[in-house]
Formats: C-alpha cells, sequence, structure tokens
C-alpha cells in the first residue's frame, strides 16, 4: 500500500474524481441494473458544462474500502479531501494511518508517515495525461476526449457515466472506475475504481460542501 504503483494508482484515481465531479461512471458491457440510457444526449452534455463551470472547490470526508481479490475482508480507512479549481487537490487518510497527498500546479506533495517526497507531474507522461482528462472534465468537454468510450445512463435520484479506457497507460492500473452522481447538485457521491487483477477500491464521499472558501493554506506544499 506504501509503494509507488499504489501512489501512482491512487493519484490517478483522486484526478479522475476530481474530473467526473459532475458525472458518474459504471461497467460498459451491460445497462447498469435500476438504470436507464440518457435519451439526449446533447443536452446532457451542455448540463453537464453548465454544472462543472459552476464547481469551484468541492470540500468533503470519506470513508474508503478495498477489497482485495485474495482476501475476502475490506480493508476500511476514513479522511479528508479538497479540490479548488482548478488544479489544487489535498486528500489526507486519517484512520488507520496517516497519508496526506497535495497537488498544486504541476508540483504534487506526499507524505507518508515520516517520510516526505515531492514529484514534478511534468515529469511522468501517464499523470499528463490524466492531468489533461482533469483539464477536460473541469471545462466540461470530456464527453469529447479519446481518453475512454462512454455512455450515460441515469434513474431517479443519479446520473451514471460508464467510461473504458482506452489508452494502455490507463487499462494497467484500472479495467473500470465507476462514479455515482446526486441529481441535485451533480456532486459525485461515490467513487468505485475496478483494478486489473481484480482488487476493487470504493470511495463514499461524506457531507460535501461545495464552493465554500478553502484558504490557499491547506495546498501549501
Amino acid at each position: 500500500m506504501r509503494n509507488r504503483q499504489y501512489r501512482n494508482k491512487l493519484f490517478i484515481g483522486i484526478l479522475l474524481f476530481v474530473a467526473f465531479v459532475s458525472v458518474g461512471y459504471g461497467r460498459v458491457s451491460a445497462q447498469p441494473l435500476g438504470y436507464v440510457a440518457v435519451k439526449d444526449v446533447v443536452a446532457f452534455r451542455e448540463r453537464f458544462k453548465k454544472h462543472s463551470a459552476n464547481i469551484l472547490s468541492i470540500e468533503s470526508s470519506f470513508r474508503q474500502e478495498k477489497i482485495l481479490s485474495a482476501l475476502t475482508e475490506k480493508i476500511t480507512a476514513t479522511g479528508k479531501f479538497y479540490f479548488k479549481r482548478s488544479d489544487r487537490i489535498r486528500i489526507e487518510y486519517l484512520k488507520p494511518f496517516s497519508y496526506v497527498m497535495v497537488l498544486n500546479g504541476d508540483k504534487m506533495f506526499v507524505r507518508d508517515g515520516q517520510k516526505e517526497s515531492q514529484i514534478n507531474v511534468r515529469s511522468n507522461k501517464l499523470f499528463q495525461q490524466v492531468n489533461r482528462i482533469m483539464i477536460d472534465c473541469v471545462q466540461g468537454t470530456i464527453l469529447e476526449s479519446k481518453d475512454f468510450n462512454s455512455r450515460i445512463s441515469e434513474n431517479d435520484n443519479a446520473f451514471l457515466l460508464e467510461l473504458n479506457p482506452v489508452s494502455k497507460a490507463l487499462r494497467e492500473f484500472f479495467s473500470s472506475i465507476t462514479v455515482t452522481v446526486d441529481k441535485k447538485d451533480y456532486s459525485a457521491s461515490t467513487l468505485e475504481m475496478n483494478e486489473p487483477s481484480g482488487d476493487k477500491t470504493t470511495i463514499v464521499f461524506i457531507d460535501k460542501k461545495i464552493n465554500t472558501n478553502i484558504q490557499d493554506a491547506v495546498f501549501a506544499l
């Protein structure tokens, strides 16, 4: 959990959550149970752009559950999440371990227990690709992205945007990413990341606060 591969997966997952904050994702192979396809995709894209433009910041607690394919028990962690348009992110695990990741522009800071490190995102092609995806989503143009195949579904309370990674680099990390989105405010409620190994990580966002005044010091490196 504390190795480079895990850090990369976590970082990419965080960026993709921010990217899909106004939509959601599910499996592409069959219509998700309880959901129907969105009939007017063009109208949805316009609403997506509008709501994406209105989200300036997010503050939320979260609960994460990780299921390893080799184990039946869940590994649970809790923490805090912060986002401030357009490229500042902080995710802080509080229990059962201490882990902080801050993205500010093209710099990323990681504190893993007593160990600290700083990374230049521009030096990693995969991070650059995910950064581009995040920008597409913040601008509301992700549904036109060539990085994913997409399909949009909905029920009475939520949207489900199905995204299948196209690039080999992303497929090495995730086989699918699922975000459930509340229709009331177009904010993400849950994020599910499925890995090729069969491992699955689910993050539930609790007590979300949209467009509050988050101090810049929260994202200090």
